[in-house]
């Protein structure tokens, strides 16, 4: 099972109730794509990563279509905008722009420019459509902890 050094990746898998009993030898790379190359030379038969960075790998590899994304998702770790501690103000404005580019489906555009269109120079495109849990957390930012998202 390969993942990326640092990452949550295995931990995430041992401690899903899938994961639990099954014996596998983790494989670190030194960032994601040395750890996507494993799979694509067969070091590793999985790679455990978050599905949009998965995506990217995938579509930009030599042999896209000997790839899928598979299984359901082990943890929700939102990805964060970090800006300065404790400036409520400045917290207060980027939330309103984020909840603007929602409102005005700038945001969309965005998203579909980067994720669902050929990107520049290769013109790859990942296809790779917005998840529900992403459009939830747009129209409505917060700044809990990633423990938050993952309550039973």
């Amino acid at each position: 099972m390969a993942t990326t050094t640092g990452t949550t990746s295995v931990q995430l898998m041992r401690a899903h109730e899938k994961g639990k009993g099954i014996d596998f030898k983790e494989v670190y790379g030194k960032d994601h794509a040395d750890a996507f190359l494993m799979l694509e030379t067969d070091r590793a038969v999985a790679f455990v990563m978050d599905d949009n960075l998965l995506a990217g790998l995938i579509v930009t590899s030599k042999n896209p279509a000997d790839y899928a994304i598979v299984g359901e998702t082990l943890n929700i770790e939102p990805i964060a905008i970090m800006i300065r501690k404790d400036d409520p103000q400045f917290q207060g404005l980027v939330n309103t722009v984020i909840r603007d580019l929602a409102k005005t489906g700038e945001i969309d555009k965005l998203y579909a420019k980067w994720f669902m269109a050929p990107i520049p120079p290769k013109g790859a495109n990942m296809n790779f459509p917005m998840s529900d849990k992403l459009k939830e957390l747009i129209k409505n930012p917060s700044d809990a902890p990633a423990e938050a998202y993952n309550r039973k």
